[in-house]
């Protein structure tokens, strides 16, 4: 059962950490990995459009996050290429055609412990910030604002960088 696999509590926020011998950087907070803001994408934009941009930017992805600020996805320039090669979509159609709705959240003060345990099974997880916003009336909701797209790479970056020192 997932409720006895402490890796899945782990990354559900069941459970804040139970492995005894940790490496130094198992309680470090993930906003320590100085992350680059990511480049968005809204849910009109065109496969042929997201292509021509992830390229031109040298991204792989790009979360796909609606204008209210909903997160959708995240669209990866390998699953667009493959999808639209293999004639599932065509170019002109939105992204949220080739959209991963599944993926995982971690926020810039959790551990870079539970970032490794998201990224046992996951290849990214988007950085999530959680911000109070009013509208005109005075009344107020939580927003989550995109923060940056984290991989297993940027925690290996992260850790032999400051093994060195």
């Amino acid at each position: 059962s997932k409720f006895l696999n402490d890796k899945w509590m782990i990354k559900n926020g069941f459970l804040n950490d139970v492995q005894e011998h940790k490496p130094w950087w198992w309680n470090i907070k993930v906003q320590k990995l100085n992350l680059s803001a990511p480049l968005i994408l809204l849910p009109e934009v065109s496969c042929q459009k997201a292509i021509e941009i992830l390229q031109e930017k040298g991204y792989d992805q790009a979360p796909v996050v609606a204008e209210s600020g909903l997160i959708l996805g995240m669209v990866t320039l390998s699953n667009t290429l493959t999808s639209v090669l293999a004639g599932n979509v065509q170019f002109s159609d939105p992204v949220t055609k080739v959209i991963y709705d599944q993926f995982s959240k971690i926020g810039l003060e959790d551990s870079l412990g539970k970032l490794s345990c998201i990224l046992e099974n996951d290849h990214f997880a988007i950085v999530v910030h959680e911000q109070m916003q009013f509208d005109g009336n005075g009344s107020s909701f939580m927003k989550q604002m995109v923060f940056g797209v984290v991989t297993a790479m940027d925690l290996l970056t992260f850790v032999s960088r400051k093994d060195k020192k």
